[in-house]
């Protein structure tokens, strides 16, 4: 395009590119339209905009840009060749940006938006399919994406964004989130089928001092709980081995190779007895969590709000 140069400072080929991008990012639908139309006037009303104001972002980008992006034949404009290898890729980015678009609009739509759910590996078999189960009796068409983790890995993908909610256990006290407890979840002290205490029912656990146990490693809620609830009793507990998931556990209890501090399991596994433990009180709390000051989706707020109303009965019973 024919101009005059202009004194305004050009962008540097070395400058900062998050400073090149939002110089140039609202010119780029400018400068489509009018390579679309080749023609500035047709472009502005097409687009709604003053020709005075289509003309000026033209010349301004090809001077951010510091090369010439079009030639005048008489009314209309033609790309040069830098102008159709630079419209080659502001389609591509324009169409990226557009898909992007339309993809965080769907994913807030009050019907079939999506809510991205993290849960404790414990909570994978029973309680988060009957969770879900029930809400999408009333939001038949809501998306989720499931994360199960631990508990620290959950609450820093909340913070990062990649979640929106998660049930975690113990609840968090942080500043930059926000907490609710919503059930409370006992603890069993399990041994393996041919073990001396395999005919109790109920224990202390303090009579468990000084067994071998096998429990989640360390930064795993229940880890932590079971070191505390082993403190309390008077005792640290020995540790032969230390796995990533519940079950697991369970199976190496199953081999003989250790007692564990677990929740109840979906289904009964066999080889194992799972012991009442009355003293201290082994139990563990699991609440909802979510990133402070954050406003939610139609479909994230609908969900937030299912799991606050089952306070209290969120566990199968």
């Amino acid at each position: 395009m024919v101009h005059q140069p202009s004194s305004q400072a050009r962008l540097s080929p070395s400058g900062d590119t998050e400073d090149i991008v939002a110089l140039l990012a609202p010119r780029l639908a400018h400068f489509a339209g009018v390579a679309r139309t080749e023609h500035v006037t047709r472009a502005a009303q097409e687009m709604g905009v003053p020709q005075s104001t289509l003309s000026r972002a033209l010349v301004r980008l090809e001077e951010d840009l510091g090369v010439g992006l079009f030639v005048r034949r008489g009314r209309t404009l033609a790309l040069t060749v830098a102008g159709r290898t630079f419209l080659g890729s502001v389609e591509r980015a324009l169409a990226e940006v557009e898909r992007a678009a339309e993809e965080v609009r769907a994913d807030a739509d009050p019907a079939t938006g999506k809510v991205a759910f993290g849960f404790l590996h414990t909570m994978g078999a029973e309680t988060v399919p009957g969770l879900l189960h029930a809400f999408r009796a009333d939001h038949p068409r809501v998306r989720f994406s499931l994360v199960q983790n631990y508990g620290e890995a959950m609450l820093e993908r909340l913070r990062a964004g990649e979640l929106d909610l998660c049930l975690t256990s113990p609840v968090p006290d942080a500043p930059d989130l926000v907490a609710r407890r919503l059930d409370e979840q006992k603890l069993r002290l399990v041994v393996p089928a041919d073990h001396s205490l395999a005919g109790r029912r109920r224990i202390r656990l303090a009579e468990a001092a000084e067994e071998t146990f096998v429990t989640l490693e360390p930064g795993y809620g229940l880890r932590r709980i079971t070191d505390d609830l082993c403190k309390e009793a008077g005792f640290r507990p020995r540790v032969a081995f230390e796995g990533e998931e519940a079950e697991t556990l369970r199976g190496l209890v199953a081999a003989g190779l250790g007692v564990a501090l677990l929740p109840p399991p979906a289904v009964p596994r066999p080889g194992v007895v799972e012991l009442t433990v009355t003293a201290p009180r082994a139990a563990r709390e699991i609440g909802v969590a979510w990133l402070a000051g954050r406003t939610d989706t139609p479909p994230v707020a609908a969900f937030k709000k299912f799991l606050l109303s089952r306070r209290g009965h969120l566990l199968p019973s």
